[in-house]
């Protein structure tokens, strides 16, 4: 099958490998339709994802149909539309059993599939701890609107939740991109009084209100502005940083109001320094790492009945075998690109 392969530090290409088959009980077959790239996957290739595998198929962000199940597998069959969650879990450790997925003890757990072991950015691909890792697709929903249940959306609902966002909240998104639009999707669900993003991109900025009228997007130099005219407390109650830059960074913290949460969403390529001393007072709480991707079914049943509605993130489809001309199109934003998918 083609599979497209991290080949080296640099270097992503188009190989032919043998299609899958079960390695356990636990394991699924899963036919891909549709495959999207994301901005880790740029991290792996510039070498910035120690943990990545040289050889591995990129690609952790997909849907599809399930093709073969293992003997202990339950709650998928073939032949049901899925979406594939980033990470695998098993669902029995210490910190599956409190949630903590991102942390699954097992050997597989965590950020596994196109970083350690091979992804979807293929024809088919092996799915550990189907259980867990598949969640069927509701009658209704398409490919295209639950394409980023088992990454983005789960990583935006994550965070609205670590960012305990209440009813009548201001909540403040740094960054307009695919990360920090989920997010604010999610914070919707919470019933905040408003949701504002930052984001210095005017096409991006004019991208939120064409496709999502409820989010409000403006340039970063008028958010403190904006924060005075509808915060009540000195800034912002909740801050998700899904930018990831030194800038955004220190904005985040600066813009939080006294005794709020700031979580960390964007993964950074340099270290970041708190400048306690400037902080003393605040009594912010600092909330990062990797997702718990564990509410899957919970985000797609809010897909069906209407919210959040994240489809309009992706802009470009390609056939899989354009990968190359496909992420040029997504890590240079050719043609307003926001979201960008593989089709096999």
């Amino acid at each position: 099958m083609r599979a497209y392969t991290y080949v080296s530090e640099g270097t992503f290409a188009m190989t032919d490998k043998p299609k899958p088959v079960l390695q356990d009980e636990r394991d699924a077959i899963v036919r891909v339709t549709l495959a999207a790239i994301c901005t880790s996957d740029l991290h792996i290739r510039r070498g910035c994802v120690p943990r990545a595998v040289q050889g591995v198929t990129v690609g952790h962000e997909m849907v599809g149909v399930v093709e073969t199940v293992g003997s202990a597998v339950r709650n998928v069959q073939v032949g049901d539309r899925v979406a594939v969650n980033v990470e695998t879990f098993c669902g029995e450790c210490f910190f599956c059993r409190r949630g903590y997925v991102n942390n699954c003890a097992h050997p597989l757990g965590g950020w596994a599939l196109g970083c350690r072991i091979d992804g979807g950015q293929a024809e088919f691909v092996r799915v550990p701890f189907a259980d867990r890792g598949l969640d069927r697709i509701p009658d209704g929903v398409t490919d295209e609107q639950a394409l980023f249940t088992g990454d983005l959306l789960s990583t935006g609902y994550w965070a609205a939740d670590l960012a305990e966002i209440g009813e009548g909240d201001t909540v403040l998104v740094i960054g307009a991109g695919p990360a920090g639009i989920c997010a604010a999707l999610c914070a919707l669900l919470r019933r905040p009084r408003h949701v504002l993003l930052s984001e210095p991109d005017p096409v991006r900025r004019a991208f939120v209100r064409e496709h999502f009228p409820r989010l409000q997007a403006f340039p970063p130099e008028e958010i403190a502005v904006r924060l005075a005219q509808t915060a009540e407390h000195g800034g912002a109650d909740a801050v998700i940083e899904a930018a990831g830059t030194d800038a955004s960074f220190r904005a985040a913290w600066q813009l939080a109001r006294p005794n709020a949460a700031v979580v960390l969403l964007a993964m950074y390529e340099s270290p970041q320094t708190l400048p306690l001393p400037q902080m003393y007072g605040k009594n912010l709480v600092f909330k990062t790492g990797g997702v718990d991707g564990c509410h899957c079914a919970d985000i797609l049943r809010h897909i069906a009945a209407g919210e959040p509605d994240a489809s309009p993130l992706l802009t470009h489809v390609f056939a899989l075998e354009e990968a190359d001309r496909a992420y040029d199109v997504f890590e240079h934003r050719l043609g307003g690109a926001m979201k960008v998918a593989l089709r096999p």
